[in-house]
């Protein structure tokens, strides 16, 4: 451990390795809300923040498992899919409450092109959010709808179907064959975009003064 006369002990959190305090300084001084994207080894939150001297203020937030309560997803909810869907949600609720812009706050996860956290980028900016980014980080496609995923589970069930009941024995207890994984995703992610463009379209017509 640092010593000395002019030695400072670092704030807690950074001690702890929890906040990089430099790097949250530049994202603040951009004057735009935060996209704050966490992952665990189940889960995938978002949360749209703005910083305030008392503590961030939270402006709209999601979390995945909201994936199965409201929207009915079977998959899983700590992959790039379900990263995705949940960027979406949370980028279709900062524009209800009146976000256009923000900048992404990855917190301490390593920048890696194509993982989760670019995933949930991905969603938000396909919400019609203004975030700044560079187009080779964020995933393909096909891997947003879960299409390595299905072709695995497909290749699986032909060669070694005992490999496949564990593999994926979560989504058979839900009834859910992962090789529809791609158009279950696209189903979801339809409930979400539909539900929120009703809410915004309502949203601007209350704004602008007409009755629907």
């Amino acid at each position: 451990m640092g010593h000395g006369p002019r030695y400072r002990v670092p704030w807690k959190r950074r001690r702890e390795g929890k906040t990089n305090y430099y790097k949250r300084l530049k994202l603040i001084k951009s004057g735009k809300p935060r996209m704050v994207v966490r992952k665990s080894l189940k889960y995938i939150v978002v949360q749209f923040a703005e910083a305030r001297i008392g503590g961030d203020k939270m402006i709209a937030v999601a979390h995945s498992k909201e994936l199965e309560k409201k929207y009915g997803w079977k998959g899983g909810t700590a992959n790039t899919s379900a990263a995705y869907l949940t960027g979406l949600l949370a980028g279709f609720r900062a524009r209800l409450a009146g976000v256009e812009e923000a900048v992404l706050d990855i917190g301490l996860a390593d920048p890696v092109p194509g993982s989760r956290v670019f995933a949930a980028l991905k969603g938000a900016i396909d919400a019609g959010l203004k975030i700044p980014h560079s187009e080779e980080i964020l995933p393909p496609e096909e891997r947003i709808r879960g299409e390595h995923i299905a072709l695995w589970a497909e290749d699986l069930a032909k060669n070694d179907p005992e490999k496949y009941k564990k593999q994926f024995s979560k989504y058979l207890e839900r009834g859910f064959k992962p090789e529809g994984l791609p158009s279950h995703f696209e189903e979801v992610a339809e409930r979400i975009r539909r539900e929120y463009e009703v809410k915004l379209a309502r949203s601007t017509s209350q704004v602008g003064g007409v009755e629907q």
